[in-house]
């Protein structure tokens, strides 16, 4: 009897995510005991988790198989899905590869990082849970295990958020992470209730086959409650303000987990949901509304950015707003516009886990992520330092990291789009995506001053650089912010490509849960996409091209805020007479610490948007009641608008 490795391997989704949850259990037992066995069960059973899906790269990614388990073993009936499912193509292996190298990083950085917190018996069974399901979710074949996992991960992430429950905020914002996280779980629930109404069946697939020939306004309906849930999930707009809230007092390792990790499930729903299940993306009000929704997330966010002074806080805001670009370019309906899309959200797990790192790294060395309190870390902790940079540099899409790659995908996707469609909405969008690149730099170089230049404060003098264990997973994602940028083409091959072929053949998905020739018996044809041009990353005119367009970007910038020269000059004079740090240099002054803080930086950029920027601090009031209404608004428009359009 030989044993049957291809036949095996279909059981390694299903044990990767078991080896997450039995990880807990476990840990939950042995935990309170003994430490070292309690941290020596979370690594096993995050590099079980890690390695397994990466043992599916081979076959998955590169060979084409798609993976489809069931769930003791109940295979349909008469073409009929009676039991769950796992179904695991180039699109899901490519997101559970995102959530499995996410969560071993975080889980290394927390045997250090939280090493001096109490119950921390609790924090890993928590961590684990989380971990498992969000894997599980994005593995997952069935509509109604993807409610049970987003359920698993939105109280496991409420509780994580709330456990430095000392810190001033974090029970606040744990609260409205779950009352406003409730409410787009909720969306979820009420969509997959009115879909099973129609259709009688909970399998992905099987929806996939069923949804194109259903005509009710009951789809229709559904189709808004889901999006508007899953785009929760992935906190869009104008359910932004819960991620800031959460990052800013969760541990920094559960702010990588939350941004990095929890935001992809939302946007894998979101794929799935257009290309898959309903297969709308063809049509011009889903393109415009999805893209819409992205273009506001993300210049919203940005500029949101410029008025924190909380490190993470910041660093939250811009974590929606690249989870815009993602919502956006997806929402073309283009193949390029799916792998630009792909290849961004990769990266952000990659450069915004940095950068959230660092922020940790940060408080753990001086307690503090005020940015008009620190200032001169750089002399202090040069590595974490340089690590930033990395992040920062990354984020704002310059070369040759791999931010600059996916964002330059953006760019062409979206200047393809209006070309081909000779649409003006699309044009703005471009536009929109590049201004947002010139704020996310502009912003950087605030957090940068702010943080690790200019003078040290005394109060910091004795600060240390972190220990190594913190440092090496902040080195493992800075080489990972590095390499896709090198080779972008590589990346393209091996992975954008076979996840976005599998994200728009929606007939393979089908086929490979229900049968061969069950899509097409139910009328779905394969749609596989046809292939794309790269316009070339590295080449010396598309440079050229860039920087004229970022330079018209800035006057763009500058325009939009006005004329107010006189008024900006009588406050900087009005401000000179009394503080010393707006001179243009400082000579023979007493050796004080005078620091150009948060508050301060692009203060006249600020002072031009005034109108604006008064308008969005009251609109984020703080109050859960109006977080909660501008979600219960969100659904009501997307019910309006499917049910007028579509």
């Amino acid at each position: 009897m030989t044993f049957d490795f291809s036949n095996f391997i279909n059981n390694f989704p299903i044990l990767a995510i078991m080896s997450l949850f039995l990880g807990a259990f476990i840990s939950s037992l042995v935990g309170r005991r003994n430490a070292k066995v309690r941290n020596t069960v979370v690594f096993l059973s995050m590099l079980v988790s890690l390695v397994l899906i990466l043992a599916l790269i081979q076959p998955v990614l590169l060979g084409g198989q798609v993976i489809n388990y069931w769930l003791g073993n109940w295979e349909p009936v008469e073409g009929w899905a009676i039991g769950n499912s796992l179904e695991v193509d180039a699109l899901s292996l490519f997101f559970a590869l995102i959530v499995v190298v996410a969560v071993f990083v975080s889980g290394v950085y927390s045997f250090f990082y939280m090493s001096h917190d109490d119950s921390l018996v609790n924090y890993y069974t928590l961590f684990l849970m989380l971990s498992g399901s969000v894997l599980g979710l994005v593995l997952s074949g069935d509509l109604f295990n993807m409610f049970v996992m987003i359920e698993i991960m939105t109280f496991t992430a409420v509780a994580l958020t709330a456990f430095r429950n000392h810190y001033e905020g974090a029970l606040e914002g744990a609260f409205k992470y779950l009352v406003v996280g409730s409410l787009g779980s909720t969306s979820v629930l009420i969509g997959i209730a009115l879909l099973y109404s129609q259709l009688h069946t909970l399998n992905l697939a099987q929806i996939a086959s069923l949804l194109p020939t259903a005509s009710s306004p009951v789809i229709l309906i559904a189709f808004a409650f889901l999006f508007v849930g899953f785009g929760s999930k992935a906190f869009l707009f104008p359910f932004h303000p819960l991620a800031a809230d959460a990052h800013a007092v969760a541990p920094a390792s559960i702010s990588l987990m939350i941004s990095g990790v929890l935001t992809k499930c939302g946007v894998y729903g979101i794929i799935r949901l257009c290309y898959c299940l309903y297969q709308n993306m063809d049509q011009p009000f889903v393109q415009y509304f999805v893209t819409g929704v992205g273009v506001i997330s993300m210049f919203v966010c940005v500029t949101m950015a410029f008025n924190q002074h909380n490190f993470k806080r910041l660093l939250a805001f811009h974590s929606i707003s690249q989870v815009g670009y993602v919502i956006t370019v997806i929402g073309l309906g283009s193949a390029l516009g799916m792998s630009a899309g792909l290849f961004h959200a990769m990266n952000h797990t990659i450069f915004k886990g940095l950068l959230f790192l660092t922020a940790g790294a940060v408080q753990h060395a001086t307690g503090s992520l005020d940015l008009d309190e620190l200032g001169g870390l750089s002399k202090k902790m040069p590595g974490t330092c340089a690590l930033f940079l990395i992040g920062a540099a990354s984020i704002s899409g310059l070369p040759p990291f791999n931010g600059f790659a996916s964002k330059w995908m953006i760019y062409q996707a979206t200047f393809q789009k209006a070309g081909e469609t000779g649409n003006f909405f699309f044009v703005v969008v471009c536009v929109a995506a590049l201004i947002t690149s010139v704020l996310t730099l502009a912003s950087f170089i605030k957090v940068a001053q702010s943080v690790f230049f200019g003078q040290l404060n005394p109060k910091f003098a004795h600060t240390r650089e972190v220990s190594l264990g913190m440092r090496i997973p902040m080195w493992i994602l800075s080489a990972l912010c590095i390499l896709p940028g090198l080779f972008p083409d590589q990346v393209q091959q091996w992975l954008l490509t076979p996840a976005t072929q599998a994200a728009t053949n929606a007939s393979g998905y089908i086929d490979a849960a229900m049968g061969t020739g069950y899509a097409a018996a139910h009328g779905v044809e394969s749609s596989l996409v046809s292939g794309f041009s790269l316009s070339g990353a590295w080449q010396p005119v598309m440079w050229l091209l860039l920087l004229i367009s970022v330079t018209l970007a800035v006057c763009i910038v500058a325009l939009l805020g006005g004329d107010e020269k006189a008024t900006v000059t009588s406050e900087i004079s009005a401000e000179t007479d009394t503080d010393p740090k707006y001179d243009s240099f400082f000579s023979g002054e007493a050796s004080v610490y005078s620091q150009v803080g948060g508050s301060d930086l692009f203060w006249g950029f600020k002072h031009n948007w005034r109108h604006y920027f008064s308008f969005m601090h009251n609109w984020h009031s703080g109050v859960v009641n109006d977080y909660t209404l501008y979600g219960a608004a969100a659904m009501a428009v997307a019910l309006v608008l499917c049910v007028i359009f579509l």
